[in-house]
């Protein structure tokens, strides 16, 4: 079994993949800062006990540590990199440790999201988070390092959380963005970072994008709405905010808001997950793993009526 080295560990997505990884058998790495800084959250620290309980490996460090990193990647071989949006392109100091360690197998940046080499034109606040995503892509094959993108779409539990607060049980109306007509991809997080651990391993898999898109989770609002109104025996006002609102604000506001708002206006306005055509060699996840019981939207919401936790964090 490959040894696994998850970078991000403690944050929403990192948690999920270092239990993939540890269920699926492989010898799992974390390199994490210390649970002794300042900086450190009491949710963080819980974080590295838990890891220790799963017989996880913990290295301890920055970013900026060429030469423990280099020191680290000779041990591991395969390297995921979970870090959230402001960190992105501190990936470039992991691509020069990768370069000069010589000896991983994989590398799988972190950009779970749209596929960003066949995403049309976003507003500019999104545009540029997917220009870095993409710096990050021909920074890896210039390097000469042998990759894995996951084009994951959409989070499920956060997007639902977000857009049906199913767990307010006083809410009387619903928010939809445009005209709620537009397709998006709605992806569980633990099936998102199943199948990266699978595709991190997988020779089919090779230089090549993997996207997340099964088709029981491909869905409107307006679609995503009434399937909860008749799991959950509520009628919701709907309140449309339309596109030109949106990109007006998207002008005015200050970051991060500002790319949360476009971010909501290329999925769920110009449904650009959906936009572009599956070719016959594209690497769909659910036709390549085909064994693997993916959690569908309906399933997920059926969690949600009987009130299971849903995360309720930012991953912007």
């Amino acid at each position: 079994m490959d040894k696994i080295l998850v970078i991000g560990a403690t944050g929403y997505v990192g948690k999920y993949m270092v239990k993939a990884s540890v269920s699926m058998g492989h010898p799992t790495f974390v390199y994490v800062r210390s649970s002794l800084s300042p900086t450190s959250t009491p949710s963080k620290q819980e974080a590295h006990r838990e890891f220790q309980s799963m017989g996880v490996t913990i290295f301890q460090g920055e970013l900026d540590e060429h030469e423990k990193l280099v020191s680290i990647f000779k041990q591991v071989d395969v390297v995921i990199s979970t870090l959230a949006v402001p960190q992105h392109l501190d990936q470039l100091k992991l691509i020069n440790a990768m370069k000069e360690s010589g000896n991983i197998k994989r590398f799988l940046p972190s950009k779970f999201g749209n596929e960003v080499d066949r995403e049309g034109t976003a507003l500019p606040p999104f545009q540029n988070l997917l220009d870095n995503k993409k710096k990050i892509r021909r920074a890896t094959e210039e390097a000469g390092i042998r990759y894995t993108y996951v084009a994951a779409n959409s989070l499920a539990a956060y997007f639902i959380d977000f857009l049906l607060h199913p767990h307010d049980l006083l809410q009387e109306e619903v928010t939809v963005f445009g005209n709620g007509e537009a397709k998006v991809v709605l992806n569980f997080e633990e099936d998102v970072c199943t199948y990266t651990i699978k595709a991190s391993v997988d020779p089919r898999t090779l230089n090549k994008v993997i996207i997340l898109r099964p088709p029981w989770n491909i869905i409107s609002q307006l679609d995503l709405i009434s399937l909860w109104e008749n799991k959950s025996t509520r009628k919701l006002k709907k309140v449309h905010i339309l596109e030109e609102e949106i990109v007006k604000h998207s002008e005015i506001l200050l970051h991060p808001e500002n790319v949360r708002l476009s971010i909501v206006h290329n999925i769920f306005v110009k449904g650009e997950q959906v936009r572009y055509e599956l070719r016959k060699d594209d690497l769909e996840a659910s036709k390549l793993y085909p064994d693997y019981q993916y959690m569908s939207v309906d399933r997920l919401l059926d969690i949600c009526v009987v009130d299971a936790p849903v995360p309720k964090l930012s991953v912007f």
